[in-house]
């Protein structure tokens, strides 16, 4: 079946100052066979005017249809993507950071496997392809190789970036999976229980990436990569489930 409308959760944690760039991109995309965008924006209890800034362009920009909903307390990005997941309706599921590291309008070369018949989940891959990369920190690519190595040993894949952010999913896979990371845990859990479906196909596309430092409000660190290991050991070991 030709997928119709497209799902873009975007989990939101105190982006006041970037939220309505990555909006107004995300609104002149133009999507290939006449696929429609739903937005699915889930404030994970933001500190700053994050939720009011959504609100307003809600409010502002009737023409594309975006759904809100706010955590009562901070639970992490893993919890808000299981929120989003659940309240999108498309038949097709991309998640999208609230920054500015990743470009929208690379959506349709995502979707091309899907469209085509050829594809169930499609990844977008920071480290394969000819794309403008921004250059950022040795150590992070260091453990971004590492885990996605590790990832690889237990699940047979051969990803090349376990850890992006673009990651494109026939609705009914990922809300079928039993998703239980709250926090950056999601990439390995999802990508370990993906990779147990019978006949899963799953693709890679380069895309670019456009890396925020500390200083522009990039929130992952040392700890997050020892939380991905530990997840990579745990889904694909004593917790298949």
């Amino acid at each position: 079946m030709q997928p119709k409308l497209l799902s873009i959760i975007i989990p939101v944690y105190n982006e006041e100052k970037t939220i309505h760039l990555i909006l107004d991109k995300i609104q002149k995309v133009e999507l290939i066979g006449g696929i429609q965008k739903e937005i699915v924006m889930v404030d994970d209890r933001s500190s700053d005017n994050s939720w009011e800034r959504l609100q307003q362009y809600r409010d502002e920009n009737p023409n594309i249809k975006i759904s809100l909903y706010q955590h009562e307390v901070n639970k992490g990005k893993g919890a808000a993507l299981h929120t989003g997941i659940k309240e999108a309706v498309g038949d097709l599921i991309i998640i999208q950071d609230a920054d500015l590291e990743y470009d929208p309008f690379e959506y349709n070369e995502l979707l091309k496997p899907i469209v085509d018949g050829e594809a169930d989940v499609v990844y977008g891959s920071r480290f394969m392809g000819g794309k403008p990369h921004r250059i950022l920190f040795f150590w992070h690519s260091i453990g971004n190789g590492m885990l996605t190595m590790m990832s690889n040993a237990f699940t047979n894949l051969n990803l090349t970036d376990m850890e992006t952010c673009y990651k494109l999913f026939r609705a009914d896979i990922i809300k079928g999976l039993n998703l239980k990371e709250n926090r950056f845990g999601f990439e390995p859990e999802v990508t370990a229980k993906i990779s147990r479906i019978p006949r899963i196909r799953i693709y890679e596309i380069g895309i670019s990436y456009y890396g925020r430092t500390y200083e522009d409000g990039k929130k992952i660190g040392w700890k997050d990569g020892v939380r991905a290991l530990y997840c990579i050991l745990k889904y694909n070991t004593w917790a298949k489930r």
